[in-house]
This record gives C-alpha cells, structure tokens and sequence, in this order.
C-alpha cells in the first residue's frame, strides 16, 4: 500500500489587481489594502452536510468549510459552521456583512409531510377544487392501477366556502356574504388549525374579496397566518393557484419559525449583517419576504449550483453552459445560455407541483452511493435509483456498507485512488470496495474491471438521458455548450459526460464540493410582480401593455426598496406569456424593452413563433394571445472577484505525488495522480490522470487534456 498523501486543502491565493480588472487580461498589480477586510457568506444545507464558503470581498480569498447538518434544526448546523469557520482561520464574525443562504427546509417539509395544518377558504361552489385536480395520473397508462393519490395538504373537512363571485375581467357578480363567513370560519376553531388560506374564483384580477376575507380570518382566528392567493399567486387557472397558496401555508410555519431563529441567530453574533436566502429561480429573497412567501423557495438547493456554476465560469469567459451537479444520492443538470439559467414556471417537488418560478433543474437518482444489483430474472445490470445514502454509505467508507455502488466501481478501476482521503480525514477501503463490486461481477460472469467498468458506463447513461432533457428536448444542440460539473461525485464522471455529449471544453471549478455554497455567496437579490392578462393581440394596444409592464415593475422594486437597494441600482427585465388563441397551455417569452418600444406586440408575435417552432417544429397561422405579464426586478451583481492563481507552465510535474494504474476502456493503464493545490494556471494534465483535492476527485480520461485556467477551472479538451 503506498503512503498517505499529503492532506490536501483549497488553494486561498489573493487576487493581484483591482476591482474592475477583467480576471483574465489583468496585470499583476501589487495592492495595499490597510483597511481591515469585510467577507461574505455563502451557506447550503444539505441532508448530510452543510457547505460553507467565505469570501473576502476585498483580495477574492476563498475559505471553504463543511459540518454535519442539524435536521433537528438546520440553523444550529449553520451557526456551527460559521463558528468553526471563523475560529479555524482566525476571522472576526463581526467583518461577516452578507449571509446569503440555500435551504431545503421548505423542499424537506413537503417530502416528509410534516407541514402546518391547513385551513383553506374557496368560492362557493369550489370546495372540492384540490381534490379534482386536472386528472393527471403519474405511472404511464398503468399508473391509475396503483397510483394511492396521498392526502391533500388542505383536508376536505377543513374547507370551507365563501358566497361570493368575481368575473374573469374583476367584475363583482355576487357581493361577499361577510356574516355567513364568519360562522363558517368559527366552525373551524378547535379543529387545530395552524395557518390559513384564502383562494378566491378570479381573485387574480380583483383582490378586493380576498383582502377582505383575510381581514375577517385574523378576527376570527387571531394569531393564524393567512395566506391569499393574489399575493402568492395572482394568475389565472383556480386549482393551480389554489394548490401553489394551500404550499406557501403548508411550509409556512416552519420556514417563518427558522428564518427568525436564524436571523435572530445571526444578528446576535454579527450584529447588522444582512440575511437573505435564496429562491427557487437562482434569486435571493429578504427574510420577510422568504418568511411570507416560503413557496418560492422550494428549489433553493439545486438553485445555489447552477448559479455558482454561472458565476464561475463567466469569470473564463464562458456563457453557454450545461451543468452537470452529481452528489450521494441524485445528479442534478441545468442549461444555461447567454449567461441566463432556463426557467419554467413551475416547481415540483414528489408529487406535489406549485405555479412558482423556478431554475429548470432535472434530477435522475444517479449519485455515487447509486447501488448497482443484477436481477435474477433479467441477468441485466441496473444501477439505481436505489441509493446506500450516507449510513451505512458505500463499501468503500468502511461504515458497514456491503452493497456495490458506484463509488465502490470508482475505487476499483482506480478513478478514486485508495491513497486519497475524502474530506481530507476519511480513509477509503479498497478491500471492501472490491469485495463489493465482485458480487455483481460473479453474477454477471464477468472479470472485477469489466463488472466496475459496466457500473460506470451505466450511471453515465443515466445522467447523459437527464442533460438531454435540458438540451436536445428543448431544441439545444449540446455540442454548442460547455459542460460544467461539480458535486462531490460530479468531476469524476465530467469527462465521460462529455464525451457522450459532445459539449467541450469540461469545466471542473476551484472548488467543486462547495459550489453551491458559492453560488449562494455570489447572487442577487430578486423579486418579481405577475398579473394575467387574457387579450388577443388585436384586442389590446403597445401602450395598454406598457402601461402594466410599468405597474409591475413599480411593485416588484418594493422589495429592493425596503432592502435599501436604491432604483438606479436595480435592472428590470420582461416576460410575457403568450399561447395561440384556442390553446390551453402558454409559453414564456423574454421581452427585451428595446424591441417592444420599437416594434410593440409583433416583436413578440414573431419570438413566440421562433420558440414555439424550436419546441414543437412548427408554428400556426392564428393570432397570438396573451396570458400573463411579468416584471422581474434584480439588484446589482455581487462584486466578489474569483481567485487568481500563479502562473506556471505546461509542466505540471511539481504538483504529482503517485503514480497509479486505472482501468479505462477496457485495459489498464498507467496514470499519475495530481495534488490540485500544487497545481498553476497554465499547468496542463494529460490523460489518464486523476487530481485530488480536498472536496473531490477529478478524472481525466486517455485521449484527453486538462489545462488549469487563471482563476483555478480545469478545462479537459480532447487531444484532437
């Protein structure tokens, strides 16, 4: 057994040149900075460990940290981790201005059903408007044999009605019948009800009733949060409004009771530091605002990826991008193009599926601890989605895991070498990983390296089916963007990924394992105003629907207001959702101002047809019809500069410390093994070859190059 390596930790070098300076073009300035520095934080919680990751704003200096995560409460694993951050490299707490978080709290309470009791309150004639749904069965056409619907997150029996009625244009038809409310909403004391909703037929384009019904419900139920459906959700379609309102109530109480204990946390500690968490579409959100309207943050984990993802890679000049994020358990891809993540206007989490904006993220269950089984009667080879998780975890941790998986198939084709510690302390056991993988290799009558070999092509199948999801599904050629991944499993598969999809160069970022924890630290704070807006282009005017644009805009900036954020600083941009009139379901279309000044509604008339003929390969000779308008309002970019590291030459000779042997393709081939802290820009790593660091190991394949970029990115390129 050859000796321990050298503990291996992220380079922290600082940035030679001014704010301002292009990363790439910059000379090498020789700065004094007597003032003392001021950090940013960014934090994300996992299941299992919770990512920290320090950034001075001054220098660009990085200090990465993780902890074990606190289920009980995650903002006792948070408050650990920035004890032990800023102890370990002798920081005050005190310089810590910005706290920018990702959580699955929200995303948790909906998995696990251990959300608030929910009363809700429909228009009369509506009370069953969860439980009809739009008889959409998951399972294929067999799924109606054995889909068990779970329960409704608002009960029946705790439903009730209110006489009343609004048209679609927010017309009263039938005035609000308040005493008859009231003796319904008093029928519902002592039912243990922990917070409301209110969700009114049209109410989107009259909020009048529901305003009103939420007032009546404070009275009655003193001390219960209320949520209404034109604050959370003021679009038309009544189930999914009122589902995406009885979410934003379910979560409420829980994510309202951490958010406080967290800040108030965090302010005794680091008094006047500013708190914000992130959103589901890649924004940050203000604490009020994530306290009373959680909804929006049920894809804040998969979010903080993407857009650390984004950031990283901008700073080498790259913006079209797919992202490859592959942890324990589940990979998670995204597309990124012009520097902009696709979004989708819906949010799914299990079976439960909100009218909330969102990163388009695609998850497979492929994740190192994807435990690989042959089934007796197929004699196939399956991997996943079945997972070993963190306890007992994969062979090779030495937890007691015996089930093979795709870190045991790693560790035996050498990928992640038995002399490396992961996390820096845990030792790997090449014995057990063997041990494990030789099961699926006696069942399958194949050689140990054919059988690990198999569990690898396998899994990479899996994740190559998710990126074309994201790519080729939505018209994209995945050959015109670049493949970033990250995770802790991510750059040991990156390679393959891209091979099989032909997107180069790979990008395997600074710090891998704690990407979304720097996605985090460097986003903006959002918001966004909606309102639906059923006309035919020909029943509407360019003014009329620059007139709402204003509105919108007008009410999307209170948030930034209120966060201090002035309006010159704030960028405004436009969607539109429009559909041909006789069709059912809309798409988004990104409104650039300019263009509407100049040419009004048929500039958008020809970028749906363009859209609507890359999704489906053809567009119809019928008006267009508006649906919905939407202004999104952004504060500035972060000013935090990426690391630069020294310059070097190709040869990255100094930085190799063991020589090893991998199984790729079929033989076995000699390979050296490369500590990344040692590592220069310019440096460049001929493949096979593995680089180790501290929160993950990259695999560098035969007939390919990596070359360490100036901010730390190791581009792999196919030699021809």
């Amino acid at each position: 057994m050859p000796p321990d390596p050298p503990a291996l930790t992220l380079r922290r070098a600082a940035l030679p040149y001014p704010a301002g300076v292009d990363p790439l073009e910059a000379k090498e300035i020789n700065m004094s900075n007597t003032q003392a520095p001021v950090y940013r934080l960014g934090v994300d919680v996992g299941g299992t460990f919770t990512d920290l990751l320090l950034i001075n704003e001054t220098t660009g200096e990085t200090y990465p940290g993780k902890v074990p995560s606190t289920p009980a409460d995650s903002s006792i694993g948070v408050l650990n981790g920035i004890a032990s951050l800023c102890e370990r490299h002798a920081i005050d707490p005190k310089r810590i201005t910005h706290v920018m978080h990702g959580t699955t709290v929200a995303t948790n309470t909906v998995l696990e059903g251990k959300g608030a009791r929910v009363g809700l309150v429909t228009t009369k004639g509506y009370r069953q408007v969860l439980q009809m749904a739009r008889s959409f069965v998951p399972g294929g056409l067999g799924g109606w044999v054995i889909y068990n619907k779970r329960p409704l997150l608002a009960p029946l029996e705790l439903t009730i009605e209110a006489d009343e009625r609004m048209d679609a244009r927010g017309t009263v038809i039938r005035p609000l019948d308040e005493s008859a409310l009231r003796a319904s909403l008093a029928g519902l004391r002592g039912q243990g009800i922990e917070a409301m909703t209110v969700s009114l037929i049209h109410a989107y384009a009259n909020d009048a009733h529901e305003q009103r019904v939420r007032e009546i419900c404070e009275e009655v139920l003193p001390g219960i949060p209320v949520s209404i459906s034109s604050a959370v959700i003021p679009e038309m379609y009544e189930y999914e409004r009122t589902e995406t309102t009885v979410v934003n109530s379910y979560v409420r109480p829980i994510v309202a009771r951490y958010m406080s204990n967290l800040h108030r946390e965090v302010n005794r500690t680091m008094a006047g530091v500013k708190l914000h968490v992130l959103r589901s579409d890649g924004g940050l959100a203000t604490v009020q605002a994530a306290q009373d309207k959680p909804v929006a943050l049920l894809m804040s984990g998969p979010a903080g990826g993407v857009t650390g993802a984004q950031w990283i890679a901008r700073q080498s000049g790259f913006h079209n991008l797919l992202t490859f994020d592959m942890g324990g358990t589940s990979t998670d891809v995204a597309l990124i193009q012009n520097e902009v993540a696709q979004t989708r206007r819906e949010t799914r989490v299990a079976d439960v599926t909100v009218r909330a904006p969102s990163i388009d993220v695609r998850t497979v269950g492929a994740g190192g601890g994807s435990i690989a089984y042959v089934p007796e009667l197929t004699k196939a080879l399956r991997v996943g989605p079945q997972s070993a998780g963190a306890a007992p975890g994969p062979a090779a941790y030495g937890k007691g895991g015996e089930k093979p998986t795709v870190t045991d198939a790693n560790v035996v084709l050498g990928y992640l070498p038995a002399s490396t510690r992961l996390g820096g302390d845990m030792k790997i056991d090449l014995a057990a990983a063997e041990r494990a993988v030789k099961s699926v290799a006696d069942a399958l009558g194949k050689s140990l390296h054919e059988a690990a070999e198999g569990i690898i092509n396998i899994v990479n199948e899996n994740m190559f089916g998710a990126l074309r999801l994201v790519s080729i599904e939505q018209g994209h050629d995945p050959r015109e963007f670049a493949l970033i991944g990250f995770g802790g499993a991510g750059p040991l598969h990156a390679n393959a990924l891209g091979r099989l999809t032909g997107s180069w160069p790979v990008i395997i970022p600074p710090g891998p394992g704690v990407l979304c924890a720097y996605g985090d630290a460097t986003t903006r704070l959002r918001d966004e105003a909606s309102r639906t807006f059923v006309r035919r282009f020909s029943e509407t005017t360019d003014a009329e629907v620059r007139g709402i644009l204003d509105d919108l805009a007008t009410t999307a900036r209170r948030t930034l207001v209120a966060e201090d954020v002035a309006d010159t600083a704030q960028s405004v941009s436009y969607q539109v959702d429009v559909r041909y009139h006789g069709q059912v379901m809309s798409l988004s279309i990104d409104l650039k101002l300019e263009d509407f000044e100049r040419d009004g509604l048929a500039a958008v008339a020809r970028r749906f047809d363009e859209l609507h003929t890359q999704l489906y390969t053809f567009a119809l000779d019928i008006e267009p019809e508006l649906v919905s308008l939407r202004a999104i309002v952004q504060g500035p970019e972060t000013q935090v500069r990426a690391e630069r590291l020294p310059k070097g030459g190709a040869d990255a000779s100094a930085a190799v410390i063991e020589e090893s042997t991998v199984y790729v393709d079929g033989a076995v081939r000699a390979a050296k093994i490369y500590d990344r802290t040692r590592l220069a820009a310019g440096n460049r790593i001929a493949g096979p070859a593995v680089v180790c660091q501290m929160d993950s190991t990259t695999l560098i394949l035969p007939g390919h190059t990596g070359e360490i970029d100036a901010v730390g990115n190791i581009l792999i390129q196919p030699n021809t």
